[in-house]
């Protein structure tokens, strides 16, 4: 790891990376490698959690061949120095800001989306002309291989690299004093990488997670919402950082609602037949899980295959903040139902958990969608819709208080991985005496009057 971490250190103090030119070059490479690998890209994940081509190419590639796109489309214009106003005090004089590379960068993705997780960010770091080291989760193990495979195929080491390996390579990484470390993955590894950062004060991204809320007030187009809200809920057999883990329905439609999604899930048919369900990460997640499912709270679903690592999708109902469900991430295909009497109340009892990734709201008022937004914190979110804002380059995406710091996606992305970097320009034509040698109280009320005091 010292080693690879020097050879990083000595190409990015050649200055090559910083050259717009370069940076290009190196993006179309990413492209082309991309393209080429595809294929094993779909069959190492497939065999890994048994996720489809369809929803690895819908949910993770093409993100990925967004995230180059815009960044050849806008990288010179977001590499510009951007000029800023000068005050009179330091007239004559011009302001601007230089995004500069932090230089060596260390990106650790998350193992439910491998692709979209550990190279999206490495897209931004190559943008913003940095050196990276890739340590992607070793849980897939196939998609961990074949990126390895495939960056190690189409740039040098010493520029891009990927670290196979768990939690001994992981801390040996962190040990090194790299320029910045991004990290993609739960609160409590957030923690410790934090912590590690903390040693060298290394800046640091981190992509974390928390117990996402939704609310479905009866003003909602249910149909609608059910659609949605399902799809989200489900997709990648609810692996997802910013699922719904939770939602809050009014006591109206709370029958209603229940009987709706019922209705959607067996609609869909999830299976790994049907292309679009996956398997549980692995036996440990497994039974995590299934000891969630409470079966006396068992509205629809439940059931399960140790061997296959399949959970059916899940509704439980009866729900409260009480429950062990609701005491941390649920992060799988099970979903409590919480009937409330107002919105206020529900907000109130949402206010009593940390900070969350994101949070939706489901509701045709005005006046409904900015209450939640104005009470709550969280990274970011939807109305009318779920997990769909992430597909957005121009929202930053990233979390507030325990679910993460700092955003990513986007120019967000490039500025993640940039340092920004203040110049005064000043004129010589001009200098005013009244800071300088000898002092007195004339200059003084001189300073005074241009400051308006």
């Amino acid at each position: 790891m010292q080693s690879l971490f020097a050879s990083q250190r000595t190409f990015f103090n050649t200055h090559q990376t910083k050259d717009i030119s370069f940076r290009i070059t190196q993006l179309k490479t990413f492209k082309k490698a991309l393209q080429a690998y595809e294929p094993r890209l779909y069959d190492a994940i497939y065999r890994d959690f048994k996720k489809s081509e369809f929803d690895t190419f819908t949910t993770e590639i093409v993100l990925l061949y967004k995230e180059i796109d815009d960044s050849l489309n806008s990288l010179k214009q977001w590499s510009k120095p951007k000029r800023v106003a000068t005050n009179w005090i330091n007239f004559p004089a011009k302001s601007y800001i230089l995004s500069e590379p932090y230089g060596v960068c260390l990106i650790i993705g998350a193992w439910n989306y491998p692709y979209q997780l550990s190279l999206g960010p490495a897209i931004a770091a190559m943008a913003a002309g940095n050196t990276i080291i890739v340590k992607p989760s070793e849980l897939p193990s196939e998609t961990a291989k074949v990126m390895y495979e495939m960056i190690v195929e189409h740039f040098p080491q010493e520029y891009f690299a990927v670290v196979e390996g768990g939690v001994s390579e992981t801390t040996e990484l962190l040990n090194q004093p790299f320029d910045k470390i991004f990290f993609t993955g739960s609160t409590r590894v957030g923690k410790i990488v934090y912590s590690a950062a903390a040693k060298n004060l290394i800046p640091v991204t981190l992509e974390l997670g928390g117990k996402s809320p939704t609310f479905v007030t009866e003003s909602c187009q249910l149909e609608r919402t059910v659609q949605r809200l399902i799809w989200g809920k489900f997709l990648n057999a609810g692996q997802t950082c910013i699922a719904p883990d939770y939602v809050m329905v009014h006591k109206s439609i709370h029958d209603k609602f229940l009987q709706a999604c019922t209705k959607e899930i067996t609609k869909r048919k999830y299976a790994f037949e049907n292309q679009n369900y996956v398997q549980i990460i692995n036996d440990d997640h497994f039974q995590r899980l299934q000891k969630l499912i409470n079966p006396t709270k068992l509205y629809f679903g439940g059931k399960m295959d140790k061997d296959s690592r399949y959970i059916q999708p899940t509704i439980l109902t009866n729900t409260s903040f009480e429950d062990p469900i609701m005491k941390e991430e649920i992060f799988g295909p099970i979903l409590p139902v919480i009937s409330y009497d107002t919105l206020d109340d529900a907000i109130e009892q949402v206010l009593q958990l940390p900070k969350p990734l994101s949070c939706y709201v489901f509701t045709t008022k005005a006046s409904e969608r900015k209450k939640v937004h104005r009470k709550l914190s969280f990274g970011g979110g939807a109305v009318n819709d779920v997990v769909m804002h992430i597909s957005n380059p121009n929202l930053p995406f990233g979390g507030v208080g325990q679910s993460g710091i700092g955003s990513y996606h986007g120019e967000a992305g490039f500025l993640a991985f940039s340092h920004q970097k203040s110049i005064l320009h000043k004129a010589n034509w001009l200098e005013l005496p009244l800071k300088y040698s000898p002092l007195s109280p004339k200059k003084l009320w001189w300073i005074k009057q241009f400051f308006k005091l």
